[in-house]
């Protein structure tokens, strides 16, 4: 003989589940973010809605180029490009990016330049000047906004430590307009 549920335990039961996934899911695996700012664009808007991917780095190191979240502050993440990695050597002239000696293109900057028509876009600077380092240490990375005239990043707060990154930014998702998966 089955004993008969009662339908009411059962749906707070099925919510107290579906509650418990969605904490878990948050706290270990993606979170939503808002990008606070214009110091991406024009890869990543103001007021963009996207998802972080907490997993991606767990087994291995960001790459270069990667959108990393990470804790700039305790209160405030920031939202940023990697461009150098452990055991690197990077400077900035003439608008050009040059790591270990070896000139580096940026093609996530073209539509920047387009718009920028032939003025500079990053000044000239060296690792040693922004960090105090001549070459990126083991555990930390060196990261640029996009929009490097108007972005606080690397060289002006130095190395991020990379037990300090949150995830990697992976898919906007609002306004529907700007819904991406990021390369």
């Amino acid at each position: 003989m089955l004993k008969r549920s009662d339908p009411w335990r059962e749906w707070m039961l099925l919510l107290l589940f579906a509650v418990t996934i969605a904490v878990f899911t948050r706290t270990y695996f993606i979170a939503p973010i808002i990008v606070d700012g214009e110091s991406m664009s024009p890869t990543l808007e103001d007021q963009d809605r996207m998802i972080v991917n907490k997993s991606s780095y767990w087994f291995s190191e960001p790459d270069r180029f990667d959108i990393i979240v990470f804790h700039a502050t305790e209160e405030k993440d920031y939202i940023k490009r990697v461009i150098g990695l452990p055991g690197d050597r990077l400077y900035y002239y003439d608008d050009q990016l040059y790591i270990n000696g070896v000139k580096v293109n940026e093609p996530f900057l073209e539509p920047l330049r387009e718009e920028m028509n032939g003025t500079t876009i990053t000044p000239d600077f060296t690792l040693k000047q922004s960090s105090g380092y001549d070459v990126i240490p083991e555990g930390y990375v060196f990261v640029l906004g996009d929009n490097r005239r108007h972005s606080l990043d690397s060289r002006m707060f130095g190395l991020v430590k990379m037990e300090d990154i949150v995830g990697q930014a992976t898919l906007t998702f609002w306004p529907v307009s700007h819904l991406n998966w990021l390369p």
